[in-house]
């Protein structure tokens, strides 16, 4: 029986290996970060930097710092793939405008709460003039207790309670 052309024991070249069609060595750089069941992870790598650059990357760096600089090769080169343009710079650019959005959204809402404190500090308190406190004066005293999650807040309740 025939063992499909390959020496018995023999392990598969690494993904970077099948890819350039040369032989894979037991001091592969690439063999311990491109295995062979996932080819398409140093095809975009490839496809970017370039095999002979990322094998220079590869060899100056000390080898327990290699892992951490194919993650960011990987990603870098995948984000590429997506967005030729603008690459992970694409993705981090898009991600800061969400945050900016959701912390505008968030400065709403806790601005609404404020309010709706106020509005219900006001609904609750007495309005009598027999020495009770005033409905400011309970005002100010609430608007005291709460403390602002963020100092946008601050700005966000002055701008929106000045008259």
């Amino acid at each position: 029986m025939k063992e499909s052309g390959r020496k018995q024991g023999v392990p598969s070249p690494c993904a970077a290996c099948k890819l350039l069609r040369r032989r894979c060595g037991v001091d592969c750089v690439f063999a311990p970060y491109f295995p062979a069941d996932d080819p398409q992870k140093f095809a975009n790598v490839h496809k970017v930097f370039g095999a002979s650059n990322v094998n220079k990357m590869l060899q100056e760096l000390p080898e327990h710092q290699r892992g951490d600089a194919v993650s960011s090769m990987v990603y870098e080169a995948n984000a590429r793939v997506r967005d030729p343009v603008y690459g992970c710079v694409g993705a981090i650019s898009s991600l800061q405008q969400q945050i900016d959005m959701l912390q505008t959204q968030l400065a709403m809402a806790q601005a609404e709460v404020v309010h709706l404190r106020l509005f219900q500090a006001q609904a609750i308190s007495p309005t009598n003039s027999t020495g009770s406190p005033s409905s400011s004066a309970t005002i100010m005293m609430m608007s005291s207790q709460t403390k602002p999650f963020f100092d946008m807040d601050l700005m966000v309740d002055q701008a929106m309670w000045s008259c």
